[in-house]
């Protein structure tokens, strides 16, 4: 039997953009993404502190260094620039594996979104 656990977590990053004309997913700074241990296209939830919100889509990769967030598609309309996200992906493994095992949670500096 195989069970879902946290694999990764980048804990409270702001929105910078909001695209709703754009292929959905959410765009982030590939800095984040190296140090959460999150890939391009991989499935992510995204969890608004502003507003409560939830939402699962893919991630894409942001400009290295730029500190972005971006938000677009659909889910756009969920957010606002300047918003408070929870980004977290999870992972499938054998009880035995998970209750061994460590995710990788990251704490940017929210206001640039760049690692402390």
């Amino acid at each position: 039997m195989l069970i879902e656990v946290l694999k990764s977590k980048i804990h409270r990053v702001s929105v910078t953009e909001a695209n709703l004309n754009y292929i959905g997913s959410i765009g982030i700074d590939e800095d984040l993404m190296d140090a959460a241990d999150i890939i391009e296209n991989e499935k992510v939830q995204v969890v608004n502190i502003n507003n409560g919100e939830r939402l699962e889509t893919y991630v894409i990769k942001g400009e290295r260094g730029s500190g972005i967030i971006s938000m677009n598609g659909a889910a756009a309309r969920k957010v606002q620039v300047g918003d408070i996200l929870l980004i977290m992906s999870y992972a499938a493994m054998e009880p035995p594996e998970a209750r061994k095992f460590k995710p990788k949670i990251i704490f940017p500096d929210t206001k640039t979104n760049r690692l402390i």
